[in-house]
């Protein structure tokens, strides 16, 4: 369901969100978050986050209202030209489509767990400040059948406007935990039998390849500037380097992820051979 609004001024206090989307810490203290561009709003109304506002040209309204009218609540719908548009947000907009939603409610482990099948496959995220690389990682968790994405307490939130529009709205599909304190989590995790698994690039005669990947375990990635932190990494199980020349220091998060969770996928039986 939803209803209309026909805007020509920016003074609506629901337009507050759109209003302040360079300031995100103050959404994420209200619990709100911004999704940016014609497929994260798609995905998003298709999702079961709730969904406060969209914002948008009146040309994408027609695109838009089957999803619109499918949803259960009740959603104010802001249409204005364009270039309205990008005065009220205060940058150049492709497409001219934003939406507002409502972070979901922390999830726990059992409950996970509960919904989910083994063996686990779990990635968990240390040190990670780059919500462009963090929307990435998500994507590819989403991509490889990751039954939980696990944010440390050091990293930027996987729902500000940029992780989201990164992930291309992946983020709707994955079970998200933001621990407070990431080595209670693993320890947490490896009380219930799930090895935890650092991929750091610095290890010397233990590489992916020789890696146990088949069974329940959590993959833990860190920041490509510092990696994983010293007293995070001194608890893991064990540490895996994907093999690669001298000359080069590391990969990028999202093509580190990429290729462990390809392998984990592959020792499960879940990817074709040629």
């Amino acid at each position: 369901m939803f209803t209309v609004h026909k805007i020509d001024s920016f003074e609506l206090p629901a337009l507050q969100p759109y209003r302040t989307m360079r300031r995100q810490m103050e959404h994420r203290e209200q619990g709100i978050f911004v999704a940016e561009g014609e497929k994260v709003v798609r995905r998003l109304l298709e999702s079961a986050f709730t969904v406060v506002s969209v914002l948008l040209p009146e040309k994408w309204l027609a695109e838009l209202e089957h999803s619109l009218q499918a949803r259960p609540e009740l959603i104010d719908v802001f249409v204005a030209e364009k270039q309205l548009l990008e005065r009220l947000t205060g940058f150049s907009m492709y497409q001219g489509l934003l939406a507002v939603g409502k972070i979901p409610a922390p999830r726990s482990f059992p409950e996970i767990l509960e919904r989910s099948s083994k063996p686990y496959l779990l990635v968990a995220v240390d040190n990670l400040s780059n919500a462009e690389n963090l929307g990435a990682l998500v994507r590819n968790c989403a991509a490889f059948g990751v039954q939980a994405f696990i944010v440390g307490e050091t990293c930027c939130s996987p729902f500000l406007r940029r992780a989201v529009r990164s992930s291309m709205g992946t983020i709707f599909q994955l079970p998200v935990i933001e621990s407070q304190n990431l080595v209670s989590t693993l320890r947490d995790l490896q009380a219930r039998g799930i090895r935890c698994i650092a991929a750091h690039p610095h290890v010397k005669g233990q590489c992916l390849p020789g890696a146990n990947l088949s069974g329940d375990c959590c993959v833990l990635f860190g920041s490509e500037g510092h990696g994983i932190a010293p007293g995070v990494l001194a608890i893991c199980d064990e540490t895996e380097a994907i093999p690669m020349p001298a000359t080069v220091d590391s990969l990028n998060v999202g093509s580190a992820a990429a290729v462990f969770l390809y392998e984990a996928n592959r020792q499960r039986g879940r990817m074709g051979t040629a």
